[in-house]
């Protein structure tokens, strides 16, 4: 797709200095459009105001690890929601496998990014919500598969994913979560069987990323109990 078929792309490469990364996939390869240097995106009123750091603007292990899960699931009857979807590689890659995607994140630049990635490789404009966990909507949608990786990387977060998940996930639907061993993984678990949920533990996958050093990613399974 050239930069006259995608002008947010366009638009986002004049914003900020980007670089591509690219993830090889089963079948084939995301080109992932992202901020060349997320130090620079620090706003230390944000960080003020509630500690917020530019975690999005990074490829992270956990997101390679969710997408190359995903590419091998994909069914166009099933909606797919990411809770912090970040630049967009784990979006790209299920809507590419063909699941109808919505996206969420905290930063509305890194559902920009999610949005013009998305379009490039999938040809489709998604869905995208701004979510705060700490305070959401009333009134949201639920998905056959909702996902995220590595988003408990404060203790807090490990009851707000969970209730999150909870209020979005549709009965007889499956969550997928990645994590690396994170602080927040056992407030998760707990707060996941607080409401209703059922979390196993689908596979530990070693990962080295190109000689640095190696992390094992957990991948996890939620369902309703």
């Amino acid at each position: 797709m050239t930069a006259g078929e995608n002008p947010l792309r366009a638009e986002l490469m004049r914003r900020f200095r980007t670089v591509e990364t690219r993830v090889v996939i089963p079948g084939g390869h995301v080109d992932l459009l992202h901020p060349a240097d997320p130090e620079s995106l620090i706003d230390e009123a944000d960080f003020d105001r509630d500690e917020r750091l530019p975690y999005w603007a990074d490829v992270w292990p956990s997101a390679v690890v969710l997408a190359r899960h995903l590419a091998v699931l994909g069914d166009p009857a099933r909606t797919m929601l990411e809770l912090g979807c970040g630049a967009g590689l784990v979006a790209t890659v299920a809507a590419m496998a063909g699941f109808d995607v919505t996206v969420s994140d905290y930063y509305a630049d890194a559902m920009q990014f999610t949005r013009a990635n998305v379009l490039q490789h999938a040809a489709v404009d998604p869905p995208a919500l701004l979510l705060d966990w700490r305070a959401l909507p009333d009134a949201l949608a639920r998905y056959d598969v909702v996902v995220a990786s590595d988003v408990l990387y404060e203790r807090p977060y490990g009851e707000l994913v969970a209730e999150a998940i909870a209020r979005t996930l549709a009965d007889g639907g499956c969550a997928y979560l990645t994590d690396p061993g994170r602080v927040g993984v056992a407030a998760f678990l707990a707060a996941a069987a607080g409401c209703g949920l059922h979390v196993r533990t689908l596979d530990r996958i070693p990962y080295d990323a190109g000689g640095a050093a190696r992390q094992t990613i957990d991948l996890y399974e939620v369902r309703w109990q």
